[in-house]
């Protein structure tokens, strides 16, 4: 209980550490979101009295000081209030986040898993058997992985689509359809939704496989690999048992980072495709200068990466005792 305490008091103090500085991030950008959002609103000359402070509470910047401010920002938070969306006014930043949020979950998400279980097995299976032709083939998919998002995303949307005309060019489903639980619309979106994947994959899989197949090769040097040899113990259940069981740890923190970032998705990629996920929406909230938008998405992202490192360090503190070991 003292293990899981202290890690929960230290990401408790994160997550306050990261929602501090989400208040402060738009207070110290240029530019005012009061006159921004005044001036969409084709409000010239100066505005009535008491508008500008109506519309400052109604964005969740707050009125008076910065500690009168920073109170009504918790406050906020406490009761799900992000505050109204410039760019998709008069929509609050929650339901923006709400329906943007399931495209990247599901697109990158599902392609994260795949990449991950993809490239550590076939890590394994290369640290095993050294020399062989899937271990010859890491040098190229260490190659993929250095390539950006954005130029491996263009690279395949110009093959794939523009020339062979084998996926659509943009969108998350063919605009003529309207979004809800019907198989035309899912088989829209699972097949808008293939491109983009790929790209996450073949960019991301040479990463798991290299460190899986580096941690596979130090793992069989050590004795209790040898000892289980000695025992006479079948090459498979030495090889999932003993070498990738405890190889694979590394990787598990590393995947933990990964899923929390999902939830930021890839905005280069997501822009490419114009995909609808939360990538698309950051970057539209910092090209219209939505202070709001932006510091909401932010602020899921901060502790959507907090929460998935606390559950994998939960975890990790039972899949490996040592690591509850106080010295």
């Amino acid at each position: 209980m003292r293990y899981i305490a202290r890690k929960l008091g230290f990401y408790l103090v994160a997550a306050w550490a990261a929602i501090t500085l989400n208040f402060f991030l738009p207070r110290l950008i240029p530019g005012n979101p009061v006159e921004i959002l005044m001036s969409r609103l084709d409000q010239s000359g100066s505005p009535p009295a008491g508008e500008a402070h109506r519309l400052s509470l109604l964005l969740g910047l707050g009125g008076g000081n910065i500690a009168a401010q920073y109170w009504h920002y918790v406050d906020a938070l406490a009761h799900l209030n992000l505050g109204i969306s410039v760019t998709d006014f008069p929509v609050p930043v929650s339901q923006v986040i709400a329906s943007t949020l399931p495209w990247t979950l599901v697109l990158v998400g599902t392609a994260t898993v795949i990449s991950f279980v993809v490239g550590i097995t076939l890590g394994a299976i290369a640290g095993w058997k050294r020399g062989s032709w899937i271990d010859s083939v890491i040098p190229s998919t260490t190659f993929l992985t250095a390539l950006p998002y954005f130029w491996l995303a263009l690279l395949l949307l110009y093959l794939l689509a523009f020339v062979y005309h084998v996926f659509p060019l943009n969108g998350g489903y063919s605009p003529d359809l309207t979004p809800g639980w019907t198989w035309a619309f899912l088989g829209s979106a699972i097949y808008h939704s293939v491109l983009p994947a790929l790209t996450i994959v073949i960019a991301s899989i040479g990463g798991w496989l290299l460190g899986m197949r580096n941690m596979t090769v130090t793992t069989l040097s050590e004795d209790y690999v040898v000892a289980a040899e000695a025992k006479g113990l079948s090459p498979r259940r030495i090889m999932i048992g003993y070498a990738a069981r405890n190889a694979v740890m590394p990787s598990i923190t590393g995947f933990a980072i990964s899923i929390g970032f999902v939830v930021s998705g890839s905005v280069a990629m997501e822009y490419v495709f114009s995909y609808p996920g939360i990538g698309y929406e950051l970057l539209q909230a910092v090209n219209n200068e939505d202070y709001a938008l932006a510091q909401g998405i932010f602020l899921v992202i901060t502790l959507a990466v907090l929460g998935a490192n606390l559950i994998v360090d939960l975890l990790y503190g039972f899949i490996d005792p040592r690591t509850r070991q106080s010295r």
